[in-house]
């Protein structure tokens, strides 16, 4: 029997991403050299500098924070993350409009 398995056809960008978290700010850059370099202000306790990563490379791509995995390197500073970049944030439904509808 001959099993088909289905091909994701959305691109995946994979980087190496070397984080230093407890920094004063959250920044997300490449350097001259083409690598990446992520200061994050959460402390590496209890998921905290991964979680805020994830956000931070969401937002620095464009996409949904489901979009963005950490492939490898959960508990190093050298991490691996997977980003679906060509997830389409806009399509996602507008969780805050119904606050600004009411004013609130």
């Amino acid at each position: 029997m001959h099993v088909q398995r289905a091909i994701d056809a959305s691109p995946m960008k994979i980087i190496s991403i070397r984080v230093k978290p407890g920094a004063s700010a959250s920044v997300l850059a490449q350097t001259p050299a083409g690598e990446w370099r992520a200061q994050l202000k959460a402390p590496p306790v209890d998921g905290k500098a991964n979680a805020e990563l994830i956000a931070l490379c969401a937002r620095h791509f464009g996409c949904r924070k489901s979009a963005v995995t950490i492939r490898s390197g959960a508990a190093s500073r050298i991490k691996r993350v997977a980003i679906d970049v060509d997830d389409d944030p806009s399509s996602a439904p507008a969780r805050g409009a119904a606050r600004v509808a009411r004013g609130g």
